[in-house]
């Protein structure tokens, strides 16, 4: 019940908000979607206007430290606790 992503126009007006069931450990805004890792291992891709998932997030399986995105948008990287780095390409299997 704690853990909440608040989404505020420019102005500072209140738009929206969404419970979160994880304790996110990092995020990053890149053009219409946020991309947030967590504690518990998962990577999320939200929409960032109504904040609701994009896809069904990801098992990690160790605590995310931190989290980029490539400039072109094709690839996201994924560092874990333990040091590995994940490479997760997006879009559709024949574009990766």
């Amino acid at each position: 019940d704690k853990n909440a992503l608040h989404l505020y126009s420019v102005n500072g007006k209140y738009l929206g908000s969404e419970t979160l069931k994880e304790e996110v450990s990092d995020m990053c805004v890149t053009g219409e979607f946020i991309v947030m890792g967590s504690l518990q291992g998962f990577l999320s891709i939200r929409d960032l206007y109504s904040l609701s998932l994009s896809i069904s997030p990801l098992a990690m399986r160790l605590p995310i430290h931190c989290i980029s995105v490539t400039k072109e948008y094709s690839h996201i990287l994924v560092g874990l606790e333990d040091g590995k780095l994940i490479i997760v390409g997006v879009g559709k299997p024949a574009e990766v």
